[in-house]
């Protein structure tokens, strides 16, 4: 089949490409750099023709409130709308876990809106929450740093490799759509301030980690289990230790 896959050039887009062209599926990176702007619209017409699937991975410039909340709200609503028109039959996001207990976030609320408007869209969908990927360990240590202190609540997450968030999502393009959200995590459960101090230890990275209950993330105060998947999640295999290790 032919997947379209906004985002196709980044980090999770360009895995899942590559996932989908192994398993025979005619899957095309769709990005500002190959002509398609979801912003805009530019491309989206034509990229989607004979298209069945189409899965956005793709994310903000900016995590600043109105500029991510613009983002996702027209880039969504542009890409809804070509889909229709081109009789695309299934639409895959990915998304974030605990999102919809993350709204004092600017970031997140604009994750929920998308979410909203792909379900209103009348387009059969699947949305997919991951985890935090390994590799944004270093951009929560770098929004949540002030000079050397790195102040991170003490609260649950079940951090994924990115490879593992992009075979999830290849398997729920190619499957039949669910109508609502599945989840996948990593396979160990972490205290957050102790993930990002052993990441930053592993890197030799001087800055001290503080915790503190109150610190927040991208805008929002954290409960214990509020990172963390519910009962259901796909549970990946691949463990920090074993990716830090690959890092060097």
């Amino acid at each position: 089949m032919k997947v379209v896959v906004i985002g196709g050039t980044g980090l999770i887009g360009s895995k899942l490409v590559a996932k989908l062209g192994e398993h025979g599926h005619e899957a095309v990176p769709a990005a500002p750099n190959t002509g398609v702007n979801t912003l805009t619209g530019e491309g989206l017409a034509e990229v989607l023709t004979g298209a069945s699937v189409v899965v956005d991975v793709s994310n903000s410039p900016s995590f600043e409130d109105d500029a991510v909340m613009e983002f996702f709200r027209t880039s969504t609503t542009n890409l809804l709308k070509a889909e229709a028109n081109a009789g695309v039959t299934h639409h895959v996001a990915l998304s974030v876990v605990g999102t919809e207990r993350l709204q004092e976030s600017g970031y997140f609320r604009a994750k929920q809106a998308q979410e909203g408007l792909i379900k209103d869209s009348g387009i059969p969908y699947s949305i997919v929450h991951a985890t935090q990927f390994f590799e944004f360990m270093k951009g929560i240590a770098e929004a949540a740093t002030d000079g050397d202190t790195v102040r991170l609540a003490p609260v649950k997450i079940r951090p994924i490799f990115s490879d593992d968030v992009a075979a999830a999502v290849g398997r729920t393009a190619v499957g039949t759509p669910v109508g609502g959200v599945v989840e996948v995590a990593g396979p160990e459960e972490f205290q957050l301030d102790e993930l990002i101090r052993k990441g930053l230890a592993a890197k030799k990275d001087p800055r001290q980690v503080v915790t503190d209950v109150h610190a927040p993330y991208f805008g929002a105060e954290l409960q214990e289990t509020t990172l963390l998947p519910g009962p259901g999640a796909h549970i990946a295999e691949t463990r920090f230790a074993d990716w830090l290790a690959q890092q060097r």
